[in-house]
């Protein structure tokens, strides 16, 4: 199936475009060869770890709590899940508190610890329906960790928030498979998922002539969609 540019005759959505230009400039989303955790060869690369100030995360914060509340997506608290996870959803929920929404926040910890409060599990009890707050899915791996730790707690795993949806083929032992692991989360886990910006507003910024964008770097992202991608 051939995937059309979609930067043709598409609106745009000015959220999307704000944080992908946001993203540029912080050199978050870089244009060049990087290879995929499946093991494609990828010409864009999205690495939340370099949201790594202050004013960056800030930014970051509002982006989120923008996208989730127009969602209308429902939830009672947010997690996050280590490691990346962590400082996504701490940000998100004092954004949230600032903006006249106190939720509670937990996240977890990779090795329990034998001292103290023990346990994976940090900060408030996990209870309710539960927002899941990262960065990318790639495989859905890491949605499927957060949902045991969280059904383990007693608490209802509801919806998961993303900052960039890749809109491509997720991978089953090895193999492609036709559909992306939001739809696998959506269809498959039964979460409801909200993704700030897609790899279709990432085509149209492109398509746009936006800063450190070249024609070049558009034409590669529409090849790797239209051989990787998913509607």
């Amino acid at each position: 199936m051939s995937i059309q540019d979609p930067a043709q005759g598409a609106v745009a959505d000015p959220l999307a475009q704000a944080f992908v230009a946001f993203a540029v400039e912080c050199g978050v989303l870089r244009f060049g060869e990087f290879k995929t955790k499946a093991g494609r060869m990828s010409p864009y690369f999205f690495n939340a770890g370099l949201f790594d100030d202050g004013a960056k995360l800030l930014r970051l914060a509002e982006f989120y709590a923008q996208r989730l509340l127009a969602s209308g997506i429902e939830f009672d608290m947010v997690f996050g899940p280590a490691y990346k996870g962590i400082p996504l959803g701490a940000a998100l929920s004092v954004e949230l508190a600032r903006r006249g929404r106190n939720v509670p926040f937990a996240y977890n910890r990779k090795e329990a610890k034998d001292h103290g409060e023990g346990g994976t599990l940090v900060g408030a009890p996990l209870k309710g329906r539960v927002l899941v707050v990262d960065d990318v899915m790639s495989a859905g791996t890491a949605a499927r960790e957060s949902i045991a730790i969280i059904e383990a707690a007693g608490a209802t795993p509801h919806a998961v928030c993303i900052a960039l949806d890749r809109q491509e083929m997720a991978t089953e032992n090895g193999q492609d498979v036709p559909y992306s692991a939001v739809q696998y989360v959506e269809s498959k886990l039964g979460l409801q998922v909200c993704a700030i910006a897609k790899l279709t507003d990432l085509m149209q910024y492109l398509a746009s002539g936006g800063k450190s964008a070249s024609q070049q770097d558009h034409a590669r992202v529409l090849a790797y969609r239209q051989r990787y991608g998913v509607e």
